[in-house]
């Protein structure tokens, strides 16, 4: 197990049931709204892998431990990063909150026992999506941004339901695109969402021609 670890779970006991474990990890962490989040994101994972005819299981599991690294305060990330040896990307020097993705791809792997690769890119890539993503990256993509973890309603979220109807590309899409008419408010532009929105954007218009 990885040092910076250690003190986590010192006192926590593993049951090996990954959904409960990761909703208690982060309510023994006294982050119950980042735990409640999670699981209503694991929810909707696990809803949309039906629909799209996906992993149901695979889709629940890294739809509750996609924000699994909360435990760390954002100051430390970038520190925590580092320290995992994760390769650090200017934007999130920049603004550090983005690299959350890749630590919690590291927890899940390292204390929670998850070494399905479409698990963890699912869940590496859930606050910016990848370029070509797989079908599982999209729906925790997705499923983030319909349960997000913030107070009040989603102001793109009838746009996003409305294309869901089309396909899971363009519920993703029309999440990016809401964030790229206003790229120049945002803190970064992470490279990841850049390619993703370019990807899509071809593909979804391919898709209504």
């Amino acid at each position: 197990m990885e040092e910076e670890f250690t003190e986590l779970v010192r006192n926590f006991t593993f049951t090996g049931h990954i959904v409960t474990d990761a909703y208690e990890f982060l309510k023994t962490h006294h982050l119950t709204e980042t735990a409640e989040h999670s699981k209503r994101v694991s929810l909707e994972s696990k809803r949309l892998a039906q629909r799209y005819h996906s992993s149901e299981k695979k889709a629940e599991i890294a739809g509750i431990l996609h924000d699994i690294s909360a435990v760390f305060p954002a100051h430390q990330r970038l520190y925590i990063a580092k320290q995992l040896g994760i390769d650090i990307l200017e934007e999130e020097k920049a603004f550090p909150m983005i690299i959350h993705q890749k630590i919690s791809k590291v927890m899940a792997r390292e204390l929670f026992q998850v070494h399905d690769p479409a698990i963890l890119n699912a869940i590496e890539c859930h606050t910016t999506l990848k370029k070509d993503p797989s079908l599982l990256e999209l729906i925790v993509f997705v499923a983030d941004k319909i349960e997000w973890d913030q107070t009040g309603t989603p102001p793109y979220i009838e746009v996003l339901k409305k294309s869901l109807t089309v396909s899971l590309e363009q519920g993703a899409f029309s999440y990016i695109d809401y964030l790229w008419e206003q790229k120049d408010k945002l803190k970064v532009i992470h490279p990841w969402l850049a390619e993703s929105y370019m990807d899509l954007k071809q593909k979804t218009a391919l898709e209504i021609q």
